[in-house]
């Protein structure tokens, strides 16, 4: 059966827009913070089994690698909490005029920012600039 209109519209003509755009991030950090769960469960579990293995788990941890995934978590975590609060309320009814939808998605970016510069400040201040 040939159809002679799309079905949906075609990647190269649709221009993403601020709220598409944030929703999506919104479900890939869902998705990270999931998969970065594991991450806690290996230390966790490292502290349960041992010296050894604990201090197996912070050498791994202290990677530059690892040390960018924790600080891509700490905005996955801080992104979603401020966009789920934005939902909370879109859920009470407020904030769907498209000027404070776009304002509320700007302040969403901005405070995920600020939180996770700030967590990791502090975190680089206690540990005297080693994280």
């Amino acid at each position: 059966m040939s159809r002679s209109k799309p079905l949906s519209p075609h990647l190269q003509i649709y221009r993403p827009q601020l709220t598409s755009v944030l929703s999506i991030t919104h479900r890939a950090t869902g998705v990270f913070l999931s998969a970065g769960t594991a991450l806690l469960v290996y230390w966790l579990a490292s502290i349960a089994s041992g010296p050894e293995c604990y201090a197996a788990a912070q050498r791994i941890l202290e990677t530059t690698l690892a040390q960018i995934v924790l600080v891509g978590w700490t905005w996955a975590f801080f992104y979603h909490l401020c966009n789920g609060l934005r939902h909370l309320a879109w859920d009470a009814g407020y904030g769907f005029e498209l000027k404070t939808a776009y304002r509320s998605g700007y302040i969403v970016i901005a405070s995920s920012l600020f939180l996770t510069g700030l967590i990791w400040g502090c975190i680089l201040a206690q540990t005297g600039g080693a994280a």
